[in-house]
């Protein structure tokens, strides 16, 4: 095979970006197609942060456009030196790393930091149409995956000021365009906590959904809307606020912290209004500050007791907090933003938290006392399981691993090679263990429904047998004890039977998995399984189908070859009536089978999803029915 200069390819302009969305977006998946609306939401909201916009308004179009509008100063579209015959509008649409936050001079901060935003969406869009209102008159620009249909045309005067892009995905770029109302109402909630004051509206045509989101208290608000039905330890939110922090005296933060009897607690961090779901040198500050003013406080005032050491998670259990900073210069890793890499700046943080939150535990002495008892017995507990735990592993240091009795292992060892197979019941249990390769598939049957984690307290969670089993199996431990390292097999994958009771299983899994075993998720080790519901005999050829969906439309294929075959339609009720050649052909084999992998999306909105459907208020869930009765067909499948 020759290797030469006609082998080589020079992409020009944004194709780069549709040959490798990956590379901008994470993917063309629904999470990647959610991501094109944050990117022109974050653009709106720096012009908020900036001091020049005070509204933003988000519309979900009918055919499945958005757009995206605020009243800030607009995009500049007077022509740029060194494109004379290009507006900046069309060269900031149309080439990677052009924009105006490369310096401070017209944003101080901003989310958007390398010019390649709103020119991703563009490149990945069928097609995209940008109005913008300054000097005295509108502009308008179309563009098509990423190419300008024409220039930039004046259109009538006008008063106002602003900019609004309109854009629909690319279908030769996303399987599936279809904007999630949930996903977008989250996206302007969290802009609006972030910056108190701004209106931001969201708008879907094609259904009744409205919602105007304003908080003049911020961050305070966001926090409080998360434990207005939590036990608060004290009444009181730490709130604090400061400016000019850092060598360069150019970081401006801000947070909103409140404790509870809560076991698990929430914190979120953003950077220029960019949610940081993987944290980063901001957090580390914070938590920092946190730690060390409560020890300071507990040992003047001798809440210490001898040999208790308060440690950081004793400190963040039961805390709901929100840390927000703005930077010039931000580091972040990757295009999505998700984790703050900037050195230098944890120490500055940690600081200006600290000082304000001496004054805060100082000024209140007998509601700060009530809050660092409850953090020293939490530290005791701690040290308490410890111990036992030790004790046992001292006792149990020579015995092999014990595994549970139901688990049927796999030959090998190497966590890359093997997958569990977890099932529902012996029946399904028994199918899948003749189905599955015994060189690298485990299978590991429960009995029933496991234990809702999200209603149940430590005690009952520690003595049930299925979800001790699931601990053991899996190997890598749980909770705060969690260490990747132990893991036994590189893919978990949940197969249960495709109906509702199946779907309740594979949901109270899912909830196990992501209250105490959050990193098998972060690090794509969960999958579900897609076990068919429907067999398609015609002759002598057998098709499956997962859905009533894909029924029809294998259906209708054998009709058009042959209009008059006899078809045969059998409904499997579950796992454990399929033969185990039917189930390893469409379940377990690696080369025929489909599995979803589990990921987090949005990590706001699963907390608050787990929250609401799986744990202890069943009004919640009663609510969500009503929100959802309008999508219920006369003709439910259940």
């Amino acid at each position: 095979m020759t290797y030469n200069a006609s082998d080589i390819e020079v992409l020009e302009g944004l194709e780069g970006v549709r040959r490798r969305p990956g590379m901008y977006i994470g993917g063309t998946d629904k999470r990647a197609l959610h991501h094109l609306v944050t990117e022109l939401l974050d653009n709106a909201t720096d012009e908020v942060v900036a001091g020049h916009a005070d509204r933003i308004t988000l519309i979900l179009e009918r055919g499945g456009s958005v757009s995206v509008q605020d009243n800030g100063r607009g995009i500049p579209v007077d022509p740029l030196p060194r494109y004379p015959d290009k507006s900046a509008l069309e060269v900031i649409l149309t080439k990677l790393h052009a924009g105006g936050k490369f310096h401070n001079k017209a944003y101080a901060t901003a989310g958007g930091l390398n010019g390649v935003g709103i020119s991703v969406v563009n490149a990945l869009s069928l097609w995209t149409e940008v109005q913008v209102d300054r000097d005295g008159f509108s502009w308008q620009q179309r563009f098509s995956r990423g190419k300008p249909e024409g220039g930039l045309r004046q259109l009538e005067p006008t008063r106002k000021r602003g900019t609004k892009v309109t854009f629909m995905p690319d279908a030769e770029i996303f399987p599936e365009i279809r904007f999630q109302i949930e996903n977008l109402v989250e996206m302007c909630r969290s802009k609006a906590y972030l910056n108190k004051g701004v209106k931001i509206r969201l708008k879907a045509e094609d259904t009744d959904v409205s919602h105007e989101f304003h908080y003049p208290n911020g961050l305070e608000d966001f926090v409080a809307s998360w434990v207005e039905k939590q036990e608060k330890i004290i009444p009181e939110f730490f709130v604090g606020q400061a400016e000019g922090v850092g060598a360069d005296e150019n970081i401006r933060l801000e947070w909103a912290i409140s404790w509870t009897f809560d076991d698990k607690g929430r914190q979120l961090s953003y950077c220029n209004t960019i949610p940081t779901g993987q944290g980063g040198t901001h957090e580390t500050g914070m938590k920092s500050a946190l730690l060390k003013g409560v020890r300071e406080f507990a040992e003047a005032r001798n809440l210490l007791p001898k040999g208790i050491t308060i440690v950081s998670d004793d400190v963040l259990d039961g805390m709901f907090g929100v840390l927000s900073i703005f930077i010039p210069s931000p580091s972040f890793s990757g295009q999505t933003k998700e984790k703050i890499t900037n050195t230098g700046i944890a120490r500055p943080i940690e600081g200006a938290i600290k000082d304000q939150l001496d004054h805060w535990l100082h000024g209140q002495p007998e509601q700060a006392s009530k809050l660092v008892e409850t953090i020293v017995e939490r530290a005791k507990e701690r040290q308490n399981r410890r111990k036992t735990a030790s004790s046992i592993k001292r006792k149990s240091v020579t015995n092999r691993l014990t595994l549970p009795g139901k688990l049927t292992d796999c030959i090998t060892s190497d966590p890359d090679l093997s997958e569990l197979f977890i099932v529902e019941g012996d029946s399904a249990g028994g199918s899948a263990k003749q189905a599955r390769d015994r060189h690298t598939q485990a299978v590991l049957p429960l009995r029933g429904k496991i234990l809702n984690v999200e209603q149940a307290n430590m005690d009952k969670f520690e003595k049930n047998t299925e979800v001790q089993n699931l601990v053991t199996a899996i190997g890598a431990g749980c909770g705060k004890q969690f260490d990747l390292s132990g893991l036994r097999y590189g893919s978990v994958i949940i197969m249960t039977d495709a109906d509702v009771d199946g779907a309740h299983i594979a949901s109270l899994l899912l909830t196990f998995f992501y209250r105490f075993m959050p990193d098998l998720i972060r690090n794509g080790h969960l999958y579900l399984a897609q076990p068919p519901l429907f067999r398609v005999n015609s002759g002598s050829s057998s098709s499956y189908a997962l859905d009533e969906e894909e029924k029809q439309k294998i259906i209708k294929k054998i009709r058009s070859k042959r209009p008059n075959a006899k078809i045969d339609i059998s409904r499997f009720k579950g796992l454990g009536e399929m033969v185990p050649s039917q189930l390893r052909e469409t379940t377990m084999n690696t080369q025929t089978r489909r599995l979803l992998k589990v990921f987090v999306d949005d990590e706001e909105i699963t907390h608050d999803t787990f929250d609401r459907l799986m744990g202890k208020r069943p009004i919640e869930r009663f609510k969500f029915i009503q929100e959802k009765a309008s999508f219920a067909q006369d003709n439910l499948d259940i």
